[in-house]
């Protein structure tokens, strides 16, 4: 298995420096990148497949001057030192990886190196790293905007008790909902619907139409009796105490929210039911009570365009991080061509939006901000909502 990792990396680096040999021989100024990821171990296939990813970003550069140095990280990044020793031996100042934000303090070390980083753990620029992912801020910046224009006045935000909570906690800090209130819930089931009936007023509310049903069936007055019958299609009777509420989950804890938000009778046409960035996941389609909410993410147009080209070449489907792979080529050619070289992390903060594959983003102020879309899951479709 070793060996076949190997070869598939040989034939790669073929792929990718054959743009290059022209220039070297005219001794031409070359861009040249590095790229951390884990090339064997467990997690190999997805060092192949952001090699892949940058592959299709070299040919759509065309550039003859942009040369590739590939290191294995390994799976858990314990060769990460030793590959960031060879980057500084062949004179590479920018590297592509690593995937995960846990190790950042290795990197720090690495003073010569900027990293772009395919996490999506924080939106600013720390010393020598620029996170490329999808940050929650920017995520929360685009709800907050989406809550504003779509004049909700009272906003709950719940996510999960688990190892993201500080994280969380910390980003919706940092963007300020007006008039809002907070909410932290268990992911077991039962714990989860009572914390869900506790936020809805729920029974509360079942009480109100208990009251009211028994109230009505002592009348014999058909006004009474039509709204009787009404009533008895209810679960509840009252509205909740906010007009919009932030899931901040995905998977199947945010489908037991959305179940938990069913049962306790939250409609999705009175309450702007939001989530946050759910990567187009089809099977929120089939899987879930409520059929229509929203979320933030990147245009969903050129990622499915992306995906296909990327299924057309390798012939599987990639997962997130490949489209993320290919517009850190792009950033990374746009510095460069913009300032002749690539001395420092500063030479990646711009007064303009950027144009990616997943869409536009503004780094400035050492922050990375996503200006991601809004989309809407209706009746097994995703919509773009237009401001």
């Amino acid at each position: 298995m070793k060996k076949f990792a190997l070869i598939i990396l040989y034939y790669l680096l073929i792929s990718f420096n054959t743009y290059v040999f022209s220039a070297e021989d005219k001794n031409q100024e070359l861009l040249k990148i590095g790229v951390l990821a884990p090339f064997s171990g467990e997690l190999r296939k997805l060092g192949e497949e952001i090699l892949y990813s940058i592959n299709i970003a070299l040919h759509d550069l065309g550039n003859p001057k942009i040369k590739i140095f590939p290191e294995d990280s390994g799976s858990k990044n314990e060769k990460l030192t030793n590959a960031c020793e060879k980057f500084q031996n062949n004179g590479i100042r920018v590297v592509i990886g690593p995937v995960e934000a846990k190790f950042t303090n290795k990197l720090f070390a690495c003073q010569d190196l900027v990293f772009i980083s395919l996490s999506n753990m924080s939106s600013n620029i720390n010393k020598n790293i620029l996170m490329l992912g999808i940050n929650l801020e920017s995520q929360l910046l685009s709800i907050k905007n989406f809550i504003k224009k779509e004049k909700r006045k009272k906003t709950v935000i719940l996510f999960p008790k688990n190892n993201y909570t500080k994280h969380i906690e910390k980003n919706i800090s940092l963007v300020n909902f007006e008039n809002s209130k907070i909410y932290k819930y268990d992911q077991d089931p039962e714990k989860l619907t009572k914390q869900i009936e506790k936020v809805t007023n729920y029974k509360q509310r079942k009480l109100n139409l208990d009251s009211r049903v028994k109230k009505l069936e002592k009348s014999d007055d058909l006004k009474d009796l039509k709204e009787l019958n009404k009533l008895k299609q209810k679960y509840t009777l009252g509205k909740v105490n906010f007009d919009s509420i932030i899931i901040l989950d995905f998977g199947d804890s945010l489908k037991s929210v959305l179940t938990s938000l069913a049962y306790t009778d939250v409609s999705d046409e009175e309450i702007l039911i939001i989530t946050s960035n759910q990567w187009f996941d089809q099977s929120l389609f089939e899987e879930t009570s409520i059929k229509n909410f929203y979320f933030p993410s990147i245009n969903y147009k050129n990622f499915k365009i992306f995906n296909d080209s990327f299924y057309n070449i390798y012939n599987y489907k990639p997962t997130e991080i490949s489209i993320l792979s290919y517009d850190a080529v792009g950033l990374i050619y746009y510095a460069w061509k913009r300032s002749g070289e690539i001395k420092s992390i500063n030479n990646f903060n711009f007064k303009k939006d950027i144009k990616g594959k997943a869409g536009k983003f503004n780094i400035s102020e050492n922050k990375v901000i996503q200006k991601l879309n809004i989309y809407k899951i209706d009746n097994g479709n995703f919509t773009k909502y237009n401001f």
